[in-house]
């Protein structure tokens, strides 16, 4: 059947289509379409939903997102068929059932998702029989290969060539703005790919987003990479492992990460970016994805081992995750806070130890330090200004200004102090509290919202000191965090009382 085309700017891609329409090529709703440009001989597979007013008689609507595949203009003619039911659908049954997947049926359903064949509910079907269900260790390689196949790679000829990871649920985690560059300065090569927030204060692409542009391609990286020993890039940009882009977007509504998919996803982008070598940082405590240190070294165990079949040295780090990483939420704070330690200026004494204990682990491994010396050979790094120049370089080469200076990078004008109600000691800090104090501030997308931490666990505090400071760009934003702060105590000082109740 020929219709004549139009589209509609909806990123899922869907073809909809009028009820006779549809009734005349026998689909109902939630059928498959198979759908060919006939200029260029582009097709794809694509979902279809029906309308009896929204499509009129004789037009196919494409979403922008189901266009990308077949590149027709509003107004071309398209021929559409009904489409066989993807076999992927079986396999995912089978999963659904308790089954094990083999390679050839994993790559059937990463390649059905990485085409957007199948539908978001289908994906989520995937993702949460894995989840229930679990993935034994073959499973987990194949989805790794297959999503590593789904997308662009890179290759150096340079070795070894080192990456980075974290688990994450710590706020405050900038020690990429650190690792990279003292990785980088020691003349190792580290492509680092990066995340944007999700549910956090700010991702590490966002972090870097405040000094120079994230978005690249993948051969893009490696020329940059090749060029200044390292960058700091965001992933969603490079068509590498695109499969895990599309399932993460499907885990992030019902908040799960499997275990498997977790591991597939980590080793899969280092995969795919070329990466011989892996440091990965799995902090563990109250508030963060990894309840405890016996959970972290089980996770650890089966890194190094997905990391083995995929020709990757693997070390991982096990860290105190029950507190920020620094005193500073939110993108310039953040920022801000990384260049004062690469400029020699004051800086908190857990960003510098975790930053410098994780890169000193990567120079080990690659023999650019004694065992045991790395974090010393990673501070000799910033001490001698080396970590800084390569910093300056690599902000350059991504196209930001290479003279930035931690002063130049401004926060709200909105600030509210969070006093002691009593002299003592800061006992806890909750940290899901703390992020999402800076999100309601309006941290990520505003880059001078966040929070600056002035006492941590174990500080003394004096009646009426500040223990938090909140930094918005919009007031209204300002008093939203404040009235969240009041109902969270995201700081705990000892014999402080959080609440009466009682009768009326």
């Amino acid at each position: 059947m020929f219709l004549s085309a139009d589209i509609i700017d909806i990123a899922s891609p869907l073809i909809l289509l009028n009820i006779a329409d549809a009734s005349a090529l026998g689909v109902s709703d939630g059928d498959r379409i198979f759908i060919t440009n006939p200029n260029t001989g582009k097709s794809a597979t694509i979902p279809a939903t029906v309308s009896e007013t929204f499509v009129q008689y004789g037009t196919a609507l494409l979403t922008s997102g189901a266009n990308q595949f077949v590149g027709i203009s509003s107004g071309d003619v398209v021929d559409i068929l009904p489409a066989k039911r993807p076999s992927s659908l079986d396999f995912i049954r089978k999963k659904i059932d308790g089954g094990k997947l083999t390679r050839a049926e994993t790559a059937v359903i990463v390649s059905d998702i990485t085409k957007k064949v199948l539908s978001q509910a289908e994906v989520t079907s995937y993702i949460t029989a894995s989840y229930i269900n679990g993935m034994d260790m073959d499973e987990v390689e194949y989805l790794t290969r297959e999503m590593v196949a789904s997308g662009d790679t890179i290759t150096f000829s340079k070795k070894p060539v080192v990456d980075k990871h974290s688990i994450g649920g710590v706020p405050g985690n900038k020690i990429t703005l650190l690792v990279v560059p003292i990785i980088a300065s020691s003349g190792l090569l580290i492509p680092k790919t990066s995340s944007r927030a999700i549910t956090g204060a700010g991702g590490t692409a966002d972090l870097m987003e405040a000094l120079a542009p994230v978005a690249f391609s993948a051969s893009e990286v490696q020329q940059m990479t090749e060029k200044a020993g390292g960058v700091i890039v965001w992933g969603g940009a490079t068509n590498i492992v695109p499969a895990d882009d599309v399932m993460i977007s499907c885990e992030y509504p019902l908040k799960i990460n499997g275990r498997g998919k977790m591991l597939a996803s980590i080793i899969a982008k280092k995969a795919a970016v070329g990466s011989d070598t892996c440091v990965i940082d799995i902090p563990v405590g109250p508030g963060t994805k990894i309840a405890d240190e016996t959970e972290g070294k089980v996770l650890a165990g089966q890194l190094v081992d997905l990391g083995k079949r995929m020709g990757i040295r693997v070390e991982c780090a096990i860290t105190f995750g029950g507190a920020p990483v620094g005193r500073h939420i939110g993108v310039n704070l953040e920022v801000a806070e990384a260049l004062r330690i690469l400029e020699n200026k004051d800086g908190s004494g857990s960003l510098v130890q975790k930053s410098c204990e994780i890169a000193g682990i990567a120079l080990e491994m690659t023999g650019k330090a004694a065992v045991g010396n790395g974090a010393d050979a990673a501070m000799a790094l910033i001490r001698n200004g080396k970590a800084l120049s390569k910093m300056r370089e690599i902000i350059e080469i991504q196209g930001g200004d290479p003279n930035v200076k931690a002063d130049d990078l401004t926060f709200g004008p909105f600030i509210y102090d969070v006093l002691a109600p009593a002299d003592g000691a800061v006992i806890s800090v909750k940290n899901r509290a703390l992020i999402d104090i800076a999100r309601v501030a309006g941290s990520p997308n505003e880059h001078g919202a966040g929070l600056r931490l002035h006492k941590k666990p174990g500080e003394t505090v004096r009646k009426g000191e500040a223990m938090l400071t909140i930094y918005a760009e919009k007031e209204w934003r300002l008093s939203e965090a404040i009235e969240l702060c009041r109902n969270t105590h995201p700081v705990t000082v000892s014999g402080m009382l959080l609440s009466r109740i009682g009768a009326e």
